[in-house]
């Protein structure tokens, strides 16, 4: 059975390209816990933000970018707003989250796949078609009766639009496309 060594696991550039891409000082982390004990999503994660943020200070690029938590996190920023040292949290999990797909090592596919469902109704129609990205989301993912039953309920409330919405500049909305694909 292989074995990994601290130093497979250490990655020296990790924390300063996190750094980097989120524009946070990270050596600021004193583990306070604020982040993990603010957080509402806590209870899902399989590694507490301030271990996370432990984590990414020890380099453990591989560890961390594996993690369902940095998938799982709602952006809520209630761990920016409680951080003594002012390091936006929420931010950092976000450039995580880019670190991982890049890498290849997506530990939630359906939350990536609802991502990608939502982007593509954005590119395509300028704001999000509702109905057109669950089906998107269901496509991918194969989850073809989950959440079905809400549909109806949508529908009677207006919710859930049957046909996208147009917008007056979806040129503006293509060149921001362009921009971040130019940057990949």
């Amino acid at each position: 059975m292989p074995t990994s060594s601290t130093t497979d696991r250490f990655d020296s550039n990790f924390l300063k390209e996190v750094q980097e891409g989120s524009e946070q000082n990270l050596t600021r982390c004193y583990q306070c816990g604020n982040c993990t004990a603010g957080c509402p999503l806590s209870f899902a994660y399989d590694i507490p933000v301030n271990r996370i943020m432990r984590m990414l200070q020890a380099g453990e690029k591989h560890a961390v970018l594996s993690s369902k938590a940095i998938w799982l996190c709602a952006s809520c920023e209630t761990c920016t707003t409680r951080c003594p040292n002012e390091i936006d949290v929420a931010r950092i999990m976000d450039v995580l989250r880019h670190m991982a797909r890049r890498e290849g090592l997506v530990a939630e596919p359906p939350v990536r796949h609802m991502w990608d469902a939502f982007l593509n109704s954005v590119e395509k129609y300028g704001r999000v078609f509702e109905a057109g990205m669950m089906a998107n989301f269901v496509r991918r993912t194969g989850r073809f009766w989950t959440d079905a039953d809400l549909a109806p309920v949508a529908l009677g409330k207006g919710k859930l639009g049957l046909r996208p919405h147009g917008i007056k500049h979806p040129d503006e909305v293509q060149r921001i496309f362009a921009r971040f694909r130019e940057q990949l």
